[in-house]
């Protein structure tokens, strides 16, 4: 009986005849060449002639054929080899990124936390200072470098009036313990900044070089790789992380739609007069979505030629 059918999968590629029995067939020793098996089937298909891919019942009926033994614990762990390989070829760049900004972003939320428990109690050893410098990060690095009496002097401020209490050492170390901590996080988050440029500077600098790292990490974050970000229309890239915005809007049309999401952050629109915020984020998102299908497709860098337009389009706003 003739053959009819080709069928190939992890363990080769089998030919059938029209009552599902096994013709001829060629076993693969390894998965490179499993990866290759579009040149195996043409090699077969020559030998054959003409041969149809199974479907349906007759796919159902091929498909039942390896449920014997001979040939099922052989699938079973070909597949778990095909599914490590897979698994281990899944981890790129678009993963450490949204890694590396989730980290960033936990370790604000966590510096934001305790500095402001440190500010509440090194307020009673030195409230002249927590009051003074506002800035957190210059704030922790200040009591951690400099002794109470030095920052006092540098205010311009007599130890004697100061309101803070005497404190015993072990009190005050304590205190200078977790700021040494605080100041160590932000350590750790000036390196991961400068680990995400170099992420982004090989996987998607033309988009960094439009929205900015941080603003381009979030979105490649929110949409879950630089793939469906370059999938987006620019409309959707412009709303990105303001969906709760528009579902508010789409149950009620008196709330109206959002015109921006996270690219509001931009310094473009942040320092633009509110009137002109829309039209900004509008020309922002169209230059952002040319920037990542250029990435994503490795084309040549262009992000500073988009740049000027974009800087040109909005002067030409004001």
């Amino acid at each position: 009986m003739p053959a009819k059918f080709i069928f190939t999968n992890i363990l080769g590629v089998f030919v059938f005849n029209e009552n599902y029995k096994l013709v001829d067939g060629l076993l693969f020793k390894d998965l490179d060449q499993f990866d290759e098996k579009e040149k195996h089937e043409k090699q077969i298909e020559e030998k054959h002639g003409s041969l149809e891919k199974p479907s349906g019942d007759d796919l159902y009926k091929i498909l039942e054929f390896f449920k014997d033994k001979k040939y099922l614990s052989e699938l079973r762990k070909k597949n778990i080899a095909l599914t490590r390989v897979s698994v281990k070829d899944s981890v790129n760049n678009d993963l450490l990124i949204i890694q590396t900004i989730d980290a960033v972003e936990e370790l604000n939320r966590t510096i934001n936390l305790l500095t402001k428990r440190l500010r509440e109690w090194y307020s009673l050893y030195n409230p002249e200072v927590s009051n003074k410098v506002k800035d957190h990060e210059k704030f922790v690095s200040s009591i951690v470098q400099k002794k109470k009496d030095k920052l006092l002097e540098e205010l311009n401020i007599d130890k004697n009036d100061s309101l803070g209490a005497e404190l015993k050492e072990k009190d005050v170390a304590a205190i200078l313990l977790l700021a040494s901590q605080i100041n160590n996080h932000y350590k750790l988050r000036s390196h991961y900044e400068k680990y995400l440029q170099e992420l982004e500077k090989e996987t998607c600098p033309n988009l960094a070089s439009i929205l900015g790292v941080t603003i381009s990490a979030r979105l490649l974050d929110h949409s879950g790789s630089l793939k469906r970000l370059a999938e987006m229309p620019a409309s959707t890239l412009q709303i990105l992380g303001a969906e709760k915005a528009l579902f508010r809007h789409l149950k009620n049309k008196r709330n109206p739609p959002p015109k921006y999401g996270m690219i509001h952050e931009h310094p473009l629109i942040l320092n633009a007069p509110r009137k002109n915020h829309g039209r900004i984020a509008r020309a922002l998102a169209d230059k952002a979505s040319i920037a990542v299908r250029v990435d994503y497709f490795k084309g040549e860098f262009m992000g500073d030629k988009l740049r000027k337009d974009l800087e040109k389009k909005i002067k030409n706003l004001r």
